[in-house]
């Protein structure tokens, strides 16, 4: 597939429903050789699923090009906190008080701040990350107050399935109601919806580079 002209297009419908939408192109299981005309094209945000691929791919570059905006959009365990600092600029899976805590530990131990979306996980699925929405209130207020993170959005993945448009419409009702500007909503084959529900994040991969071989 040509992945630039895929992206184009990609790019073109998502700007004819908003300009403003952010493209997150998800790069997990892609290496650099297939990610590079999108850089050289001026792309800068790229989506990384585990941490340690993610060193292994982008450390180098990172160095040289600050620019580059990477987001984690995996779920991020605890003995990984450690290494996302020099690397990942968002993340996009906060969901739990004691992942907050190791959060803020490193944040002061590093001496860097970075950004986040609480991802929020509305049927309680249990194959998936987020914050159960009945904690979701006090999990908010313990980031911002106690562990002192910088959330600037909500992040949702709809139940495989379901109608997303009532789980994109309650995300962004709910980010309205506790003032929060970011939602990291959409993929691939619902962008369209979400971005007509507000998403300010877009998360798209198999539209631009085709089904993902499982790679290690």
């Amino acid at each position: 597939m040509d992945v630039v002209e895929n992206y184009k297009k990609v790019k073109a419908e998502i700007e004819t429903i908003n300009k403003k939408t952010n493209i997150i192109v998800v790069s997990k299981t892609f290496q650099l050789e297939i990610l590079n005309p999108l850089l050289e094209l001026g792309h800068l945000d790229f989506g990384e699923n585990k941490v340690q691929e993610a060193i292994k791919k982008w450390s180098n570059l990172k160095k040289t090009n600050n620019t580059i905006r990477l987001h984690l959009i995996g779920k991020l365990q605890r003995n990984k906190v450690k290494y996302i600092f020099d690397l990942f600029d968002f993340v996009h899976s906060l969901d739990s008080f004691e992942l907050a805590d190791e959060l803020n530990k490193y944040e002061k131990l590093k001496k860097k701040k970075i950004s986040y979306f609480i991802q929020i996980n509305f049927d309680n699925e249990l194959q998936k990350s987020g914050i159960k929405l009945s904690e979701f209130e006090s999990f908010l207020n313990y980031c911002k107050n106690k562990a002192s993170l910088n959330v600037i959005g909500l992040m949702c993945i709809p139940p495989f399935k379901k109608d997303p448009l009532s789980y994109f419409k309650y995300t962004r009702e709910l980010a309205f109601k506790h003032n929060i500007s970011n939602l990291s909503m959409g993929m691939s084959n619902d962008f369209q919806d979400a971005i007509n529900f507000g998403s300010t994040h877009v998360r798209v991969g198999t539209i631009i580079f085709g089904n993902r071989l499982a790679r290690t």
